[in-house]
């Protein structure tokens, strides 16, 4: 049938391939799900509540759940299986299925918008280069996405720490802190990600076709 669709709960995965490369997507998020759900006896310092159910004594654990079932997942479910139509095209929810629908989307990259305001054509390294001189001319080509990256992760940790998570960092201390806040960060790309294919059509912030390297 068009469009071809998975169970209604592997929808999630299937919506998730929309935004992220297949091992993006298939392997390394639904991978992180398991491992912060392993960590979480590890990370949790707060034993209210333990052995019955409670939101009051456990707000945060208690979003944090809600926010990754309702928003990463419900949702994604819910997008899959009433919002894509024919040629997996996104219609609207009184929008009939017009199978002969044609949507133009220029999805551009984050290092064509950077080279593209800059007018000057992005840099792809050349024939018969070899490995490093070719990763060298990658790197300088997404160096702006490689940059954007790596400041999410490596600088927004210790923003939180000094100011919303301020509390949990105190108690959790280092380790146990920048695990548990790389989790959440990690969480929120997939909502970032989306929103900014919908808004700016950005496809990839890093694009590395040679090595199938996209995120």
């Amino acid at each position: 049938p068009n469009p071809s669709k998975a169970p209604w709960y592997f929808l999630g995965l299937q919506e998730m391939l929309v935004y992220y490369d297949p091992w993006m997507a298939g392997v390394v998020l639904p991978s992180l799900v398991v491992v912060g759900l392993m960590a979480i006896p590890f990370l949790d310092f707060n034993k209210k509540g333990n052995g019955y159910y409670t939101i009051e004594e456990r707000p945060f654990a208690y979003l944090t759940f809600q926010f990754g079932f309702l928003e990463l997942w419900v949702t994604l479910i819910v997008l899959g299986t009433f919002l894509r139509g024919p040629n997996w095209n996104l219609f609207g929810p009184f929008e009939p299925w017009d199978p002969h629908k044609v949507e133009v989307l220029n999805n551009v990259d984050l290092s064509q918008y950077f080279w593209g305001f800059l007018q000057m054509a992005r840099p792809m390294p050349p024939s018969g280069a070899g490995m490093l001189e070719q990763i060298g001319w990658i790197l300088f080509r997404e160096a702006p996405g490689i940059i954007l990256v790596v400041s999410y992760f490596t600088m927004l940790p210790p923003i939180m720490a000094m100011t919303i998570l301020r509390p949990f960092f105190v108690r959790m201390a280092f380790i146990r802190y920048m695990v548990m806040s790389n989790l959440l960060l990690f969480m929120a790309i997939l909502p970032i990600k989306m929103v900014l294919r919908w808004s700016l059509n950005l496809k990839y912030i890093i694009w590395i076709p040679e090595f199938f390297l996209n995120f």
